[in-house]
C-alpha cells in the first residue's frame, strides 16, 4: 500500500468478490459511460453492473457502494451511480456509500495508524475524499 501503510489481509477487492459471491450477487463488467455503476434484482437474481472503465480504486468503491445497496436494500432497484450523484444526500444512496466506507475502512486500520489523517487513509484505500466524513468511530 502506498505512503508506508500496508495490509496483511485479504485485498479489498478480493474481499468485496467474496462477500459477493457468498450473497450469490453477481458482478458484471459493461461498458457504461458515464455511470459508474448500479444494483439490481430480478426474479431473486441479484446483480452489480460496474463500469469496465473506471480507475481500479474507483471501480472497487462503486463496487462495495452497490454491494451496501444488495444488503442494505436487497428488494431495490438503485439508480444508476454517476459522478454528480456519488456525494448524494439521499438516505439510501447515503446508506450504501457509508457501508462502502467502513467496509474499505475498518476501525482496525485506522487505529494501525493514528498517525495518518482520516482523508490520507480514505485516499489510501480509494475513497472519494467526500465520503471520508461518512467513517463512524
Amino acid at each position: 500500500m502506498r505512503y508506508g501503510c500496508k495490509k496483511n489481509r485479504r485485498t479489498d477487492g478480493e474481499k468485496i468478490q467474496n462477500m459477493a459471491e457468498v450473497r450469490g450477487v453477481q458482478i458484471i463488467y459493461a461498458p457504461l459511460k458515464s455511470i459508474l455503476g448500479y444494483y439490481t434484482k430480478y426474479k431473486r437474481i441479484q446483480c452489480i453492473i460496474l463500469n469496465d472503465n473506471l480507475p481500479s480504486p474507483l471501480q472497487r468503491f462503486v463496487c462495495a457502494h452497490e454491494l451496501g445497496h444488495s444488503i442494505c436494500h436487497t428488494n431495490l432497484n438503485t439508480q444508476w451511480l454517476r459522478k454528480n450523484t456519488l456525494v448524494s444526500t439521499d438516505r439510501i444512496e447515503r446508506e450504501a456509500s457509508t457501508f462502502a466506507v467502513e467496509l474499505l475502512l475498518p476501525d482496525d486500520l485506522v487505529r494501525e495508524y493514528p498517525e495518518y489523517p482520516l482523508e490520507r487513509l480514505g485516499k489510501i484505500a480509494g475513497i472519494p475524499l467526500d465520503l471520508c466524513s461518512l467513517k463512524k468511530f
